[in-house]
């Protein structure tokens, strides 16, 4: 029987809960999925896309000061995310009105259309309309 397995969620290391909240749900237009207290000023928040059943962020508050260096260079200046659209041109101007600020203009590429944008600490994301949706592996 094959294996199924699903990525659940990817943790963004960010400055302030409330601020990180703001960006994705104003910005981005994302929805909150859970926002719940822990404890010792932890929270345990996911946001995603509306419409989206797959992977969230966990909007993880840095708590050491290792944790405080990678806010806003997770990947070391490449591309951290890919927020896949069903239109670009729709989300790209709705972005650029809520003032995400563009690092690359959009361009066609063989898979799609695409421009890199950052998030309000520059972790750098793609918004990608892909041409062709992805094949799921069975």
């Amino acid at each position: 029987m094959p294996i199924m397995q699903t990525l659940g969620h990817v943790a963004l290391v960010v400055r302030d809960y409330d601020e990180a909240l703001a960006f994705f749900t104003e910005s981005l237009g994302f929805q909150v999925i859970e926002d719940t207290a822990l404890g010792q000023g932890k929270r345990w928040v996911l946001v995603r896309p509306p419409g989206s059943g797959g992977t969230s962020l966990l909007l993880a508050q840095a708590s050491t000061p290792e944790q405080a260096s990678r806010i806003g260079n997770q990947t070391g200046g490449r591309v951290f995310l890919f927020l896949h659209t069903d239109d670009f041109w729709r989300d790209y101007r709705q972005m650029t009105a809520r003032g995400i600020k563009f690092r690359r203009p959009p361009r066609e590429e063989a898979y799609g259309t695409v421009a890199v944008f950052e998030d309000l600490y520059g972790n750098l994301w793609d918004l990608l309309e892909l041409k062709h949706t992805p094949k799921e592996i069975n």
